[in-house]
């Protein structure tokens, strides 16, 4: 296996778990930025009134939330957009003279932040004993966490980073299992692909810190690390997840350079090389859904394709954590076809979402991509499924949209727990042989 950058990181590690640092939460609540801000959520109900708002958000700097760009805005579809306090008072006026439906999903933005972390008067790194799992934690508590994690339970975990990102950030990978034969089937799992959807990272801690806390007394936990490796990387986009930390608290992209254009950052979720620039990914380096300037521009997508392609023979199972939706969704994004093992997946994820109702109630839709969501190329869970990964997913956590990627630390707890049912199940399938 390769380490790359690890070696030199131990140290740097180590020095991080056990050195004390205090963040004065005020360096997370961005000056303010966000005070007036408002969510609206849009339901044009004709083709015409798609238009209108298409139109509108043309002639206005938007950041929409859901869909990812105007171009899936559809009729009788929910439209959740984020509005500069000097803006909203503007669409308001234009969407009731246009006799479009909208209401307030959240009528100031910097209140809905500071009850997400503002309560905690400092954030202070700790060690895995004292680590609390149902707050969100930025990428250095994370990244601290994991050497920690390591050492801790050397006999079923091995860190490692598969390289580097556009900043040059280790991209680090926990591998959770028992130490035997070195063919065991594998399972990955990615949180943290777009940056400011951070209930992806706090459900891949969850994980870690269910697996190894179980393993002992769940028989069903121990079967799957005694027979399965996991692979979890719990901060895929590592630059982005720290500048959603430092100054921009709804950034999603990379933070990669484009040259010739002030924006910055691709959609990591669009940077496959399947159906590369299609439909659902925008060729425009501003745009949310930027696909970059070619496949596996992002040294982040390069760096997981790399390893996938290495094991490509025992990953069975390619899961990609995301908010917010309450979905479950497999292959295609990008065409309206059945994928060939269609029973199975289907099958697969109705037991999935099933396992996660039973914890809540909390329903989840399933199905391809394309049709539960939207049409999207370039994806990763296309991606993975081209090459060989017989189960892909990709899940859209909580909400469905009432707190949006502010969801509070208080449902952690609660969705983690049914994710965590949901996953399992997913897993538990790979022990067992398809025959639909």
């Amino acid at each position: 296996m390769a380490f790359t950058d690890f070696a030199s990181s131990v140290l740097l590690g180590f020095f991080i778990i056990f050195t004390t640092v205090f963040y004065p939460v005020d360096s997370y609540l961005y000056n303010n930025r966000y005070f007036g801000d408002q969510v609206l959520r849009i339901l044009p109900s004709s083709d015409t009134e798609v238009q209108a708002v298409k139109q509108l958000f043309q002639n206005l700097t938007v950041d929409i939330w859901k869909p990812n760009s105007a171009y899936l805005i559809q009729e009788k579809s929910t439209v959740d957009v984020h509005v500069g306090r000097n803006k909203t008072q503007w669409l308001r006026r234009r969407l009731r003279l246009a006799h479009i439906h909208y209401e307030v999903l959240i009528s100031n933005l910097q209140t809905e932040i500071e009850k997400q972390i503002g309560h905690q008067t400092s954030r202070k790194r700790r060690s895995e004993f004292q680590y609390d799992y149902e707050v969100y934690h930025p990428l250095e508590d994370i990244q601290s966490w994991m050497f920690e994690t390591n050492r801790t339970h050397p006999h079923l975990v091995e860190l490692f980073s598969i390289g580097q990102s556009y900043e040059g950030r280790p991209l680090y990978v926990l591998q959770l299992g028992k130490r035997s034969r070195p063919s065991k089937k594998a399972v990955w799992i990615d949180c943290g692909v777009h940056a400011r959807e951070w209930i992806g990272p706090a459900f891949c801690q969850w994980f870690v810190k269910e697996a190894l806390n179980s393993y002992q007394h769940d028989s069903s936990m121990r079967r799957l690390m005694n027979q399965l490796n996991f692979y979890i990387m719990p901060v895929f986009n590592v630059d982005g997840y720290h500048y959603s930390w430092e100054t921009d608290r709804f950034w999603r992209k990379t933070r990669s350079k484009i040259p010739k254009y002030h924006c910055r950052g691709v959609d990591a979720n669009r940077n496959w090389k399947v159906k590369w620039s299609d439909e659902g990914a925008s060729l425009h380096p501003c745009d949310d859904t930027y696909c970059g300037p070619f496949p596996e521009s992002e040294p982040e997508v390069k760096a997981v394709a790399k390893f996938l392609r290495k094991h490509r023979k025992r990953v069975k199972a390619y899961i990609s954590i995301h908010a917010y939706a309450q979905m479950l969704l497999y292959p295609y994004s990008y065409k309206y076809a059945t994928i060939p093992n269609f029973n199975c997946v289907e099958s697969a994820a109705q037991n999935a979402v099933s396992a996660l109702y039973s914890a809540y109630g909390v329903r989840y839709r399933h199905g391809p991509a394309s049709t539960t969501l939207y049409m999207s190329s370039g994806s990763s869970i296309d991606w993975a499924y081209k090459n060989g990964i017989p189960y892909a997913y990709a899940f859209e956590l909580r909400d469905t949209g009432y707190f949006g990627f502010l969801l509070p630390e208080a449902l952690i707890n609660p969705t983690c727990t049914e994710t965590m049912r949901a996953v399992k199940t997913i897993a538990s399938g790979l022990l067992k042989k398809c025959t639909k």
